[in-house]
């Protein structure tokens, strides 16, 4: 599934038509070409700040903002990558706390760009290439680095020495570039380990456990693994909800536990999660056009285990109409299953500039109704509603709301 991007700014986005044009589309992973377009950009991923890299299906980007609200709260400075953005390309690169502005993004796409000529990279080596400028660019006491897609292909992968790796929540995503089952999905994921460099995931299935213990023995890697070599702290209270976002508090604690050159007291760490904040995480929109001061919610739920963690979300504070689009490379049977028992509606949507799943297929194979729009779906209905299914859907449900994160 190719990444999108527009920006309001018309120097950005002639340079992201540039991109378009040169790039093939379409996820690509490997190593060589993001290892090429960086050779001649003067190889910044060597002259980072002491690094934090997350893997995992779900839960990694929680994890970055625990994270990053931690450091930040002990003082430190950071540099963050995450994906996707939601409203604009921006949200992807914050640089010493500040998401990058319209005149350094242009600058750094154009060099960037500039040097890609007969390489031909993806939307995504790009985007971790013009990241990692800007931070060898600019001083910082950490950097923090999302994994895009996988692990051991990804771009992010490129840099050689972090400071720590962290695995989050695993689960069947992107079969098609990372296998069709767990323990591929595993070893893919868990293929950021360096030697050397202490590896902290989180408790999986039996068998992923087991590929992750391979690949860190493989790579000279200490690992540490929950259930077996830590437990989650019951104090671990982040005002993210839900029981899989004290895991992800848990997951970053222990990487900070598992290093020593930035220090983070646990006091401040408890009340920098319980702070911390991540769009489109079971958020609550604020009385905008979109929601028209109707109790109205928004959450990517963009994978069965997504779907699943806002489905206990659900059970516990009761259920809600449904909002849904949901991309076309996705498993909607599995998504729109663990949703529905708490919908008190069903209304599918589409999911604007990507493909995705029809609607009229969705809700005639699962009951309910169908919309246009986000704006006329939500007219029609009453509160508590929750947009769900898709990170790029939630991301139109804010630029709707004029709740462009910042």
């Amino acid at each position: 599934m190719a990444d999108f991007a527009r920006s309001t700014h018309p120097g950005v986005q002639a340079q992201l038509d540039r991109l378009s044009m040169i790039s093939p589309g379409g996820d690509r992973l490997g190593l060589d070409r993001i290892s090429r377009l960086l050779d001649r950009l003067g190889r910044p991923q060597d002259s980072l700040p002491p690094l934090f890299h997350v893997a995992g299906t779900n839960g990694k980007g929680s994890t970055v903002a625990f994270l990053r609200a931690a450091l930040e709260g002990a003082g430190h400075s950071v540099h963050a990558f995450t994906s996707p953005h939601l409203v604009r390309f921006n949200e992807r690169i914050r640089i010493a706390g500040k998401l990058i502005d319209d005149g350094q993004l242009l600058a750094l796409l154009t060099e960037t760009l500039d040097a890609s000529d007969d390489i031909e990279p993806s939307f995504f080596e790009v985007a971790t290439a013009v990241a990692l400028l800007a931070f060898a660019r600019a001083p910082a006491d950490a950097c923090i680095l999302e994994v895009g897609l996988g692990g051991r292909l990804d771009a992010t992968n490129i840099v050689e020495h972090p400071l720590v790796t962290g695995i989050a929540s695993l689960g069947l995503d992107h079969q098609q570039f990372l296998g069709s089952d767990i323990v591929s999905i595993a070893r893919e994921k868990a293929s950021i380990a360096k030697p050397g460099v202490p590896l902290v995931s989180l408790a999986q299935s039996t068998e992923a456990e087991a590929a992750i213990a391979d690949v860190a023995a493989e790579r000279d890697a200490p690992l540490l693994l929950e259930g077996r070599d830590w437990a989650l702290d019951p104090e671990m209270k982040p005002g993210l909800p839900g029981a899989h976002q004290r895991r992800n508090a848990g997951l970053a604690w222990e990487m900070f536990r598992a290093q020593d050159k930035l220090m983070v007291a646990r006091e401040t760490f408890l009340d920098a999660i319980a702070a911390a904040d991540w769009p489109a995480r079971f958020q609550k929109l604020g009385d905008g056009p979109l929601a028209r001061c109707l109790e109205t919610w928004v959450d990517g739920a963009h994978n069965p285990a997504a779907a699943a963690a806002l489905a206990d979300i659900l059970s516990e504070r009761g259920p809600m109409h449904l909002v849904i689009g949901i991309l076309a490379n996705k498993d909607a049977e599995a998504i729109v299953s663990a949703l529905a028992p708490h919908a008190l509606s069903l209304t599918f949507v589409p999911v604007l500039d990507h493909p995705h799943h029809d609607p009229e297929e969705l809700a005639e194979k699962f009951g309910g109704r169908t919309a246009d729009t986000l704006e006329t779906a939500l007219a029609a209905l009453p509160e508590p509603r929750l947009i769900a299914g898709s990170l790029y859907l939630a991301g139109q449900a804010l630029a709707a709301n004029d709740q462009v994160p910042n």
